[in-house]
């Protein structure tokens, strides 16, 4: 208790804008990682308990959390607000006016306003309960699984209203309704031009005339239209897509006796489906032949090379062809050898360049993605459980030494929040534009800070503290000044 008590006199003498070290009880720092020329009283972590407490400022938001058990950001610069609780169990997150609470991705309540409301609220008990109540009466709903209901925008559909499910339901996405009966034994559909039926798996037909539509410009679009028709489904299918366009479809298989395609840009011929096929593709310029597939992929053309022998090699390329002049060009790459001991994926389509490594599965995986108009880049490296190491575009970087949640789930902010915290007892930061760096092991049992105008270590949780920069050094131990040393004197500066 006395040490603690000389620590509280010691950070009164220092001030507010001086790292604190008082072990598992209390350690306060500036963040290495920030903005240049900001604030640096808005920039700064303090930890407590080792791991289980920290608050963070950064700029307007600021976090404080108890992992695993609980964590809170709050930004007012931007709106928003998150609460987890022993995440992903519970969660709360609002922007703005806008909130949602959820238990499980089950049992969930939101609310707010929308563009065309001043008010809604929903809340659903996945997949017994849902109910919504809105300023605008014509979006309320209420539905009671299975046995009466009616339901906006969920399950891809705008609209579903049932009536002791699966006995009779009816959806609508767009302008096409569907009236299922006994589902999904029985349905009739209409909707703009169209009209079908089916009674799955035996016979169904369903047509749709080619139509006009206007879109938000005032422009009159071609609607493409369809025939459609099965018996015994997947043993006999007969289908005309994209019709009333240049590039119409006609598609036939008896499954898994074959699948043909044909259209004036591309033909396929499938036998045994999926095992052998092959595929003239006359839009992308190539040929390609499953032999069988997945296992022998062959391809060869402009517009896609392929070579695979599964699980052993690939080699898959596919440029950009047909592209009008001065508009970015697309290419893509994804090898594999020893499926999955080691692959490899690349997304180059102007400004951006995104490639991926990865070593069984999540072992081990790098990802960096370039800007080509500036050639900045980040770059990601997990080996798991091992290390996460970052670099951002403005070359910082942050390297953590135990990784065990981060490598499945790398853009979770709140596995950073939450549970980073516990097992990361390797912490380094480094920002080369500013000369800041930062090391810290086992929650801070060891610290070592550097600027280019200053120097602190601490050590034993701050039991040895020690410092240099313009004013001079000094050395403490158990939070008490042993040693102090003034800068010397230039030569201009000596009487």
């Amino acid at each position: 208790m006395g040490l603690f008590v000389c620590f509280l006199a010691n950070r009164r003498a220092v001030g507010s804008e001086e790292p604190w070290h008082a072990g598992f009880l209390y350690d306060h720092f500036d963040l290495t990682l920030r903005p240049a020329d900001s604030d640096v009283r808005l920039w700064s972590r303090t930890e407590s308990f080792g791991p289980f407490f920290y608050s963070e400022q950064k700029e307007t938001a600021r976090t404080w959390a108890i992992p695993p058990i609980f964590s809170h950001t709050e930004d007012p610069a931007t709106e928003s607000e998150e609460y987890d609780f022993a995440y992903p169990i519970l969660t709360y997150d609002r922007f703005g006016q806008q909130y949602r609470w959820q238990l499980f991705q089950l049992f969930a309540f939101a609310g707010g306003p929308t563009q065309k409301e001043s008010e809604r609220r929903r809340f659903t008990l996945f997949p017994i309960y849902f109910r919504q109540r809105s300023s605008d009466p014509n979006e309320n709903y209420t539905a009671v699984a299975p046995f009466y209901g009616h339901i906006k925008n969920h399950l891809f559909r705008d609209e579903i209203t049932f009536v002791m499910f699966p006995l009779y339901s009816e959806t609508r996405k767009k302008d096409v309704i569907t009236d299922n009966y006994l589902y999904p034994l029985f349905h009739l559909r209409h909707g703009d031009g169209l009209t079908g039926w089916q009674f799955w798996p035996f016979v169904g037909h369903e047509h749709k005339d080619v139509t006009r539509q206007t879109n938000g410009f005032g422009d009159v679009l071609t609607v493409a239209g369809h025939d459609r028709r099965f018996v015994m489904w997947p043993l006999y299918y007969n289908q005309y897509n994209n019709l009333g366009t240049t590039n119409q479809q006609w598609n036939q298989g008896s499954i898994p006796l074959y699948d043909l395609m044909r259209s004036p840009l591309r033909d396929s011929t499938t036998i045994l489906w999926p095992f052998f096929s092959t595929i003239d593709d006359r839009e992308r310029k190539y040929h390609e032949w499953h032999l069988p597939w997945p296992l022998v992929v062959i391809a060869r053309g402009d517009g896609k090379r392929t070579t695979r022998f599964f699980p052993f090699y690939s080699q898959a390329h596919s440029p950009g062809t047909n592209v009008p002049p001065n508009a970015s060009v697309t290419t893509q790459e994804s090898d594999f050898y020893l499926w999955p001991a080691y692959t490899y994926k690349r997304l180059h389509s102007d400004p951006l360049d995104r490639s991926r490594k990865r070593i069984l599965f999540f072992l081990y995986s790098d990802t960096i993605q370039k800007n080509t108009s500036t050639g900045h880049y980040q770059r990601r490296r997990d080996f798991w459980p091992f290390y996460t190491h970052r670099r951002d575009y403005d070359g910082s970087t942050r390297l953590q030494v135990l990784s065990i949640l981060e490598p499945y789930l790398p853009q979770s902010k709140s596995i950073e929040r939450d549970y980073s915290q516990l097992y990361a007892f390797w912490r380094s930061e480094k920002d080369p534009n500013a000369g800041r760096t930062s090391h810290s092991l086992l929650w801070n049992f060891y610290r070592h800070q550097t600027t280019r105008e200053s120097k602190r270590t601490s050590f034993f949780f701050g039991l040895y503290q020690s410092r240099s920069d313009q004013s001079g050094s000094s050395v403490r131990l158990f939070y008490i000044p042993i040693a102090q040393k003034k800068p010397a004197l230039s030569a201009a500066n000596q009487p």
